[in-house]
């Protein structure tokens, strides 16, 4: 397998987020002034493509909506963004949100999709391993701070019989695993589509369990508070984009899976389409915004008890379901 990084290292990021703009979205003429300019992050991984096909679906463009895109290797790195300032939307799941929103008042305004089924524990192959107890004493590759990386380390290791210190925690961003894999400079990965597909497609690693039986992983389009404030019209608007983005999802899968398929290529990843339309498949793109509370409230416990946050959320400040009410209305 060849390829090139897709996203950036830490110090590349935030000079690139800080200095100027990937990528901008166009306008129709005569509407540019009744939406504002969106900031969108979103990660290089295959949870944040549902995000670039919605940049490149040409729907912000119907409803006047302007864009800026950061692309960053995965979701925590948008969140940091958005504390800063420098984003103003992004994906991510519920422990990286409810961290963003304690160190940056933070705001969801639908949940996206769930991605459970995208994110797998993964060993090499001649290892011959088939359970997480198995990693006892060997270098893991994961994305610290990341919330699968939060998930592994507060609730699936913990689970198993694992605690800090029984594994290696090797820190990566995702798009570096799999060469680390077959570098052998790790013995397992905790990671996301479409590397786990490539991993496995090309006899690198193994399965050893994915998320979706621990956890469904909804993953939220947050916004900061301030831009939600200024521009409710604009956050409207954008969501009846997403609305009709999901419609392309389960109406027009091809054409989903070519303009992305093509942002991986453009990357230098070697894949097939099969494998490719494995990983995609994995990711349920249904942008609404259902109760979630109580499953916000038992990642919010564990990231508490971890010390990760120094409170519970008032989840009428962190959840922001009427915007997503007003756009499907």
């Amino acid at each position: 397998m060849t390829k090139r990084n897709d996203g950036f290292t830490r110090r590349q990021f935030l000079a690139a987020s800080g200095a100027g703009v990937l990528a901008a979205g166009a306008w129709r003429p005569g509407r540019a002034a009744e939406m504002a300019t969106i900031r969108q992050g979103y990660q290089t991984n295959m949870w944040g493509m549902p995000t670039y096909y919605l940049l490149r679906s040409g729907e912000l463009e119907k409803r006047g909506i302007k864009y800026e895109e950061f692309a960053v290797p995965s979701g925590n790195l948008t969140m940091q963004q958005m504390v800063a300032r420098q984003v103003d939307m992004g994906t991510y799941a519920g422990p990286s949100f409810i961290i963003g929103h304690a160190r940056g008042n933070l705001v969801a305004i639908a949940r996206i999709e769930q991605v459970g089924k995208t994110v797998r524990i993964m060993a090499r192959k001649e290892l011959g391993i088939s359970k997480v107890a198995q990693l006892k004493g060997l270098k893991v590759a994961n994305q610290t701070g990341s919330s699968i990386g939060n998930i592994f380390v507060d609730q699936i290791a913990p689970a198993h019989g694992l605690k800090k210190g029984d594994y290696q925690e090797v820190r990566m961003n995702v798009n570096d695993m799999v060469s680390a894999m077959i570098a052998k400079s790790v013995d397992a990965m905790v990671n996301v589509e479409p590397y786990n597909a490539i991993a496995e497609a090309d006899g690198i690693a193994t399965t050893i369990m994915n998320y979706w039986d621990v956890d469904k992983m909804p993953v939220f389009m947050a916004a900061t508070p301030e831009f939600v404030e200024k521009h409710p019209d604009t956050v409207v608007a954008y969501l009846k984009a997403w609305l009709a983005v999901a419609d392309d999802f389960k109406k027009s899968p091809a054409r989903v899976s070519d303009v992305v398929y093509s942002f991986y290529t453009s990357k230098g990843y070697k894949m097939s389409k099969d494998t490719f339309a494995k990983a995609i498949g994995a990711v349920d793109v249904d942008p609404d915004f259902p109760d979630l509370k109580a499953y916000m409230q038992e990642q919010a416990e564990v990231l508490l008890k971890a010390e990760k946050i120094k409170a519970m959320p008032d989840w009428g400040k962190a959840l922001r379901p009427e915007f997503m009410q007003k756009a499907r209305g």
